[in-house]
């Protein structure tokens, strides 16, 4: 294909996407800055997933189509969950289901058809990478059931949802300039590492702020646990044990 404004927007899409997830998710959660960086990144990942799927049925590449619904889910379902107040979920959010379990079940058949190919490969992607992010999109799926039974999502899940989604999408952008077209970058950086390190650091991220989420989570609650055992260490000290 040409070189067409379409591609022109998609790379602008991916490279603004990178640059600015990578802002967000540097900067302190909650702050100004984070929250610009997030809603850049956000718009940023919409165009390219829809650049990538339209570009993918102009050369009838379905395995591109669905990692770019995908990418639209991911960070679609990510900006809503802090966009929206702790609350009932909407049609949105079941529209949104529906999508995650059939590019999950779709992408899961891929891989099996891969992986009885004589090569192990359909349209040249391994059956693992389809069963890695078919995957992805099953237990995507899985959390939105959750969340639709449970009438919303609070507290730390809602956070780790935010952030897991997000850096998801930032990996597929990320992977797919750094790992999937090392060709254009220069060779120093292809023989020391470097684009498989920054193609993979969404997911260093994510694993290290998803961490950190719960560990900060765990000491909010201790206070509370440690002033009622000095109030129970006290009523038990006080005349006749009043409790």
């Amino acid at each position: 294909m040409s070189f067409s404004p379409i591609l022109a927007l998609h790379i602008c899409s991916g490279t603004i996407g990178v640059l600015s997830g990578a802002a967000a998710v540097s900067f302190r959660k909650g702050s100004p800055r984070h929250r610009v960086a997030g809603n850049v990144f956000v718009v940023s990942m919409l165009s390219l997933g829809t650049t990538a799927v339209y570009l993918a049925l102009m050369k009838s590449q379905m395995t591109n189509v669905f990692g770019g619904v995908l990418t639209i889910y991911l960070a679609a379902t990510s900006w809503m969950t802090v966009r929206r107040r702790e609350g009932k979920p909407g049609i949105f959010d079941w529209i949104a289901l529906l999508a995650a379990l059939t590019v999950g079940a779709v992408i899961v058949t891929y891989g099996f058809q891969a992986a009885h190919s004589p090569r192990g490969l359909k349209a040249g992607v391994p059956a693992g990478m389809y069963f890695f992010l078919g995957s992805i999109a099953l237990l995507a799926a899985v959390g939105d059931v959750r969340m639709l039974v449970r009438g919303g999502i609070f507290g730390t899940q809602r956070v780790v949802r935010h952030l897991w989604r997000m850096c998801f999408a930032l990996f597929i952008a990320s992977a797919s300039i750094f790992i999937a077209r090392p060709h254009l970058f220069p060779a120093l950086f292809r023989k020391t590492g470097l684009l498989l390190l920054l193609g993979i650091g969404p997911l260093i991220l994510m694993v290290f702020w998803l961490i950190r989420v719960r560990v900060q989570s765990g000491q909010k609650k201790k206070p509370a646990s440690v002033r009622r055992a000095v109030y129970s260490a006290r009523a038990k000290a006080l005349p006749g044990g009043v409790q």
